[in-house]
């Protein structure tokens, strides 16, 4: 594909890692938190990258943006992350121009998710483009791909069914509960973190299994309390976290810390104990299996489980694309006519600036020269031209990058933008 941007150097790429190739204990050394995320964006402000959105969940760390070469996106993941260049070059992946499109495309409309269908992801690459955009990093080229994406993401959701049923990270760990854990409804149940995944969770325990023994605790207070005034629940201070995990049967672990925060050393059973972990970074260290009666799951086996509903939702998978192509080849034909029309502009410039000196001329030469007849027979033919060339740059088998090139050297003009 020719190059989108306005640089005859750069390109459009995109960079990341996704539940595809890299497991759990990997995406979470190159997750990003929020001021992961912002140290990213001053960075690439100073180092001149002109335009890029990053984002950064439980199942992908990514970078969409324009560089001169990969490299240049991978190195600032890395920096602003635990993860390195070479395990970066294990797992991670680099797509470049209409490749990178089209992917932006599936992962924004949940067919590139870890559970098909689940758009959450879209309301998160809005939210990355607003914050490139205060940092004056998103370009026009960014902000017409983005809202033609939420577009995609849209209609996808509306004309489909590629979202029916239910079925998340969070609704899948509730059922494993429910088919693992007897009497349920009269287990103790801790939810350690109450953010989306565990507010998700949260309202699907209390659903699915009519328990009223759940507690939850986040190291803010507040927040737990509010979701836990909606759904009439207990809540007890981060300080009392070691003597809740010895009271409970099930514990569900949702927090965004970067390190672990139950281990071994913080549980003293005196019974068996199921913990799940939703967290990306793992928040529950791997040593908790030490102790006899832990059994421990985390979200990457749960976005495993599959069911009708779930095979239901594939059914509508060519259905999803068709609307993706449409409206990525409407996002293509508005590139490739900003991409050329600069060119068109001073190529119009270039012959008017002729007939002009021409008419001129031919006034002082000719008697009774008739001007105003010639001025639009010669417009016409200058806009007759001008159409030629524009249809030769549109047309899907002109390469537009050495068209543009030629025509510039030829006219001997040069578009002040690109």
């Amino acid at each position: 594909m020719e190059n989108n941007n306005t640089s005859k150097h750069h390109y459009f790429y995109s960079v990341g890692l996704s539940y595809k190739k890299a497991d759990a204990e990997i995406r979470g050394k190159f997750s990003l938190d929020a001021t992961a995320k912002t140290r990213l964006l001053e960075q690439a402000k100073t180092e001149g990258i002109e335009s890029l959105i990053v984002t950064s969940t439980c199942n992908r760390t990514e970078i969409y943006g324009y560089a001169e070469h990969p490299f240049q996106l991978i190195k600032l993941i890395c920096e602003n992350s635990q993860g390195s260049v070479e395990e970066f070059q294990k797992v991670g992946f680099v797509y470049k121009n209409q490749e990178a499109i089209s992917h932006m495309f599936r992962v924004g409309t949940g067919l590139d998710s870890q559970i098909l269908g689940d758009f959450e992801i879209i309301s998160q690459i809005k939210t990355s483009f607003i914050q490139s955009k205060s940092f004056g990093l998103a370009n026009a080229f960014m902000e017409r791909l983005v809202n033609a994406v939420i577009q995609a993401s849209k209609k996808i959701k509306t004309d489909t069914e590629i979202s029916s049923g239910a079925t998340s990270v969070s609704f899948a760990s509730v059922q494993y509960i429910i088919k693992n854990v007897e009497d349920i409804g009269n287990k103790n149940i801790l939810l350690f973190g109450t953010g989306k995944i565990g507010r998700n969770t949260c309202e699907n325990l209390v659903k699915h299994t009519k328990n009223e023994h759940i507690t939850l605790i986040n190291r803010t207070k507040d927040k737990a309390e509010k979701l836990a005034g909606k759904l009439n629940l207990i809540v007890k201070d981060y300080s009392e976290l070691h003597l809740e995990l010895q009271k409970a049967d099930v514990v569900v672990v949702a927090t965004g810390a970067q390190n672990p925060t139950i281990d071994k050393a913080i549980l003293n059973l005196k019974k068996p104990l199921l913990i799940l972990d939703l967290s990306i970074p793992k928040n529950v260290n791997e040593d908790v299996l030490d102790i006899e009666g832990v059994t421990l799951i985390h979200m990457d086996y749960l976005s495993q489980m599959t069911d009708e509903t779930l095979e239901n939702r594939k059914k509508h998978i060519p259905a999803a694309e068709a609307i993706i192509e449409e409206i990525k080849e409407e996002f293509n034909i508005w590139t490739k006519g900003r991409k050329f029309a600069p060119t068109i502009n001073a190529l119009k410039a270039k012959l008017n600036a002729i007939k002009t000196s021409e008419l001129d001329f031919q006034s002082r030469k000719i008697s009774n020269f008739n001007e105003e007849q010639a001025e639009i027979i010669s417009a016409r033919i200058i806009q007759k031209i001008t159409t030629h060339f524009a249809n030769h740059l549109k047309d899907d088998d002109t390469m537009v990058d050495e068209s543009i090139e030629w025509i510039e050297k030829v006219f001997k003009i040069g578009a002040t933008t690109r």
